[in-house]
């Protein structure tokens, strides 16, 4: 059970490590883009590749659903990035339902726990497989896997980790069930005296950025939100995504949110203690570019002060 690329590693692992698929629930096909041509995920393309079923519900409780899965006998669901599901559906196989999330749980549930494990400035990650309970992302765990993550990965790059890390740890954890060897372990048992943060969903107006902050908020601020949803600013009462920026930390006279630019190849905002130079952006009705491609043609409507002058 799943839907995006993410969950695409997971089933692609699974098939090749030998287990039988027998059939796969993914999201409905929507209209999507400027010409809302219909659009199916990840995981009903892959497996319509393999010549596996696909079922599709708009709703989980509908009855023709339940004794559509219930009529493949399974054995173990498998979820992935997928949604919230109910008791009659997780609790139907032998073995239960085993979810993937891509945090070392407890820590961090919720629908986005790689944006903000990079916003907070973690140093590491990791994927936790765990059987599904009534409450999201709370049940027993079963195993768990660090990933590091270097100052300079942002979403995207720890999305690929955790995408390729995760796929073999469900390979392991259905080895290990089919063999009787699993211990679930109770989560609020793991850190009990250690703050547990969160993961929520990430909104649109959660992602203007506040150059009054500290630089190393700020570039962490960026990072965890590239390249979905990215991060955005103002520039001539544009918004302008940034999706990649390189920090400067460096005493000044300047302003928070104060835009400095050559003109040529660079063009930073003053923060707090420091700098954002910007790499990568997007500004308004434009493609995403390069700064210095950026900057080539583009005329500044208001002041910019020359670099040089911080």
């Amino acid at each position: 059970m799943g839907t995006p690329d993410f969950a695409v590693a997971s089933l692609k692992a699974i098939i090749e490590a030998g287990n039988e698929v027998v059939a796969v629930v993914t999201s409905p096909d929507k209209p999507a883009g400027r010409g809302q041509k219909i659009h199916t995920s990840a995981v009903k393309q892959f497996a319509t590749d393999q010549n596996i079923p696909v079922l599709q519900p708009v709703n989980l409780k509908n009855n023709d659903f339940l004794d559509a899965l219930k009529s493949y006998q399974a054995d173990l669901q498998i979820v992935v990035a997928f949604r919230m599901l109910p008791e009659i559906v997780w609790n139907m196989p032998q073995f239960g339902t085993v979810n993937l999330h891509a945090s070392l749980l407890p820590q961090y549930r919720g629908a986005a726990p790689i944006n903000h494990a990079i916003i907070n400035g973690e140093l590491k990650s990791g994927v936790t497989t765990f059987l599904l309970q009534q409450e999201i992302d709370t049940g027993h765990m079963l195993f768990q896997q660090e990933v590091i993550i270097e100052e300079t990965d942002d979403a995207g790059i720890l999305h690929d980790k955790l995408m390729e890390t995760g796929a073999k740890l469900l390979v392991s954890t259905i080895q290990a069930i089919s063999e009787n060897k699993i211990n679930p372990i109770p989560q609020n048992s793991v850190q009990p005296n250690e703050e547990l943060k969160s993961a929520p969903k990430i909104f649109k107006e959660d992602c203007k950025i506040y150059w009054e902050n500290s630089t190393d908020k700020i570039y962490n601020f960026i990072r965890g939100l590239s390249p979905y949803p990215a991060a955005f600013t103002y520039l001539d009462g544009k918004v302008l995504k940034i999706y990649k920026g390189e920090k400067e930390l460096i005493s000044h006279v300047n302003n928070p949110g104060d835009i400095l630019s050559d003109g040529k190849t660079k063009l930073k905002y003053a923060t707090k203690d420091g700098f954002i130079n910007l790499l990568s952006i997007q500004i308004e009705g434009k493609k995403r570019m390069a700064i210095a491609d950026f900057l080539r043609g583009y005329r500044f409507e208001s002041p910019i002060q020359p670099l040089g002058t911080e």
